[in-house]
């Protein structure tokens, strides 16, 4: 993060991206969102924040430090995505379309063992970076309507 002064606004050096595939239904869309980014907190334990409380003391849970930026792609586009996310080993996570039938952790880890890294049918993908990287990685995307 850069900044000369608590006035100043604050610049990420690190991106947290989501990458959805544009086909998804609006209920999908947040759903993928929400379980992708779940993993970035723990794999990447900077990015989150510390926690919140308001003017009646009452806590809250902390939250990202930085604006997650959510983009639309095709298929290809996921596709291609993965691989140079993969190829630049930024911290990442997947969601496929196998996980939707299922409906648990235990299920949705082994959807996805059970595919190949090339024939994962790719629905969303989060990645966290610096912000070159990322931007690397996103090449084709759109930022979400």
């Amino acid at each position: 993060m850069t900044g000369t002064s608590d006035d100043a606004p604050v610049r990420f050096d690190t991106k947290i991206a989501v990458l959805l595939r544009a086909d998804l239904e609006p209920w999908q869309r947040l759903n993928v969102t929400a379980f992708l980014v779940s993993g970035l907190g723990t794999e990447v334990p900077e990015v989150v924040g510390e926690p919140y409380e308001d003017a009646d003391s009452v806590a809250y849970l902390p939250m990202f430090r930085q604006p997650v930026l959510v983009f639309e792609g095709s298929k290809e586009t996921l596709t291609a995505a993965h691989t140079r996310a993969l190829s630049r080993a930024l911290p990442r996570a997947v969601f496929t379309s196998d996980l939707f039938a299922t409906g648990n952790d235990r299920d949705n880890r082994a959807a996805v063992r059970a595919v190949g890294t090339a024939d994962l049918d790719l629905v969303g993908l989060a990645v966290h970076g610096p912000r070159n990287a990322v931007d690397k990685v996103l090449k084709g995307a759109r930022m979400h309507p």
